[in-house]
């Protein structure tokens, strides 16, 4: 079997091998899913972007991992063409015999029928309200969302049920939905966390290729903080010896564009993430891959991943407890405290289904 295993223009994985995991047949990279077009420039063949459109029957997802700030979530997309070679989510693509390397951010996945499922079970007689999360596995404003505009159907279903939310992206797509989020967030049922793992554009561009410029990021920070949205920035993941210099700057800037909070997370390597990691940084980063892995393995208590509850999140040793102390300076010194996104959960009224009827209270 022949493997990509080189670096490509607007990619973030450098391979594309499928998962042993669950004894998956291996399968040849051909032409159905490979665009080998050569560029006009003489660039290497760049692989396509394909959507397939996905029907499940229902769409809010629930978890009860002690360690993560909410139970139940939604995602209108399977697989993020974001690109960002450390994103924990790319090992459930090998739950469809595809591979979490570039199938993960080529061959994607969308729901259209999401915000009426959403409707549907938000109508369900056992249903209790508590906050519903966008961006916990792909990112809900990848490009996409300006095609089928199905997050957008969902916030319609919950500003119209007035239901809380939270949102977490890496893009300033989201400013396409400004004026529903805003209006949610004047009663309280709105927060967002913009991500930004590195200002230098050289980083980003390799880390996350088809997220927005940092810049960006930070305008759509000022510009959610100016229409009263809750907003956060979340520095996730940090890459030791290749972002986490950034920190400080980081905090700086968020608090100057008007973030309420910061937050970070030290990177995870989980499964079949940790390989295309290591191949990434032997691509972009060769003369530094043995000190980088070195150290995160000090933080994941030698492993290349930690998968137990609290230490994944926070990391373990020396240089997980350097990081925190850094955080938090940098936090004083920007002024910004641990502000956590508190929504209101008191103003949920089920929706009406067709054939219902309406309550009397």
């Amino acid at each position: 079997m022949v493997h990509v295993s080189r670096a490509q223009s607007g990619r973030g994985a450098t391979t594309n091998r499928t998962s042993a995991r669950f004894n998956l047949k291996a399968r040849e990279e051909d032409g159905d899913w490979l665009d080998e077009r050569e560029l006009i420039d003489g660039a290497a063949p760049r692989p396509a972007t394909t959507v397939t459109i996905e029907r499940p029957k229902t769409i809010i997802s629930y978890n009860n991992s002690p360690d993560i700030g909410f139970d139940r979530s939604v995602n209108p997309m399977r697989g993020c063409e974001h690109g960002c070679v450390y994103c924990f989510a790319r090992p459930t693509h090998a739950f469809h015999d595809l591979s979490p390397g570039l199938d993960f951010e080529t061959r994607l996945f969308v729901k259209p029928d999401a915000p009426d499922l959403l409707r549907r079970e938000l109508a369900a007689p056992g249903y209790r309200c508590r906050p519903i999360a966008f961006g916990t596995n792909t990112d809900p404003y990848q490009p996409i969302e300006a095609r089928y505009r199905i997050t957008r159907g969902c916030l319609e279903v919950l500003a119209e049920t007035r239901h809380p939310m939270t949102i977490t992206t890496k893009s300033d797509r989201v400013l396409a939905d400004l004026e529903l989020i805003a209006g949610m967030a004047r009663d309280g049922l709105a927060a967002v966390a913009i991500s930004i793992t590195s200002l230098d554009p050289k980083t980003a561009r390799t880390l996350e290729p088809r997220a927005p410029h940092p810049e960006r990021r930070l305008a759509a920070v000022r510009r959610l903080a100016d229409a009263g949205v809750p907003v956060h920035v979340s520095i996730a993941p940090v890459v030791p010896q290749v972002t986490d210099h950034e920190i400080e700057h980081l905090v700086e800037r968020a608090a100057k564009a008007g973030a309420r909070g910061v937050f970070y997370l030290p990177v995870r390597l989980p499964h079949e993430v940790a390989p295309l990691f290591r191949a990434w940084l032997e691509a972009h980063h060769p003369d530094r891959a043995a000190k980088v892995m070195a150290t995160i393995q000090s933080i994941r208590g030698g492993r290349d991943n930690d998968p137990h509850f609290f230490t994944r999140m926070r990391g373990q040793g020396p240089w997980a407890e350097l990081l925190r102390t850094r955080f938090d300076i940098a936090l004083r010194k920007a002024g910004l405290g641990h502000e956590r996104m508190a929504l209101r959960t008191d103003l949920f009224r089920p929706p009406v289904l067709p054939g219902q009827q309406m309550s009397l209270f």
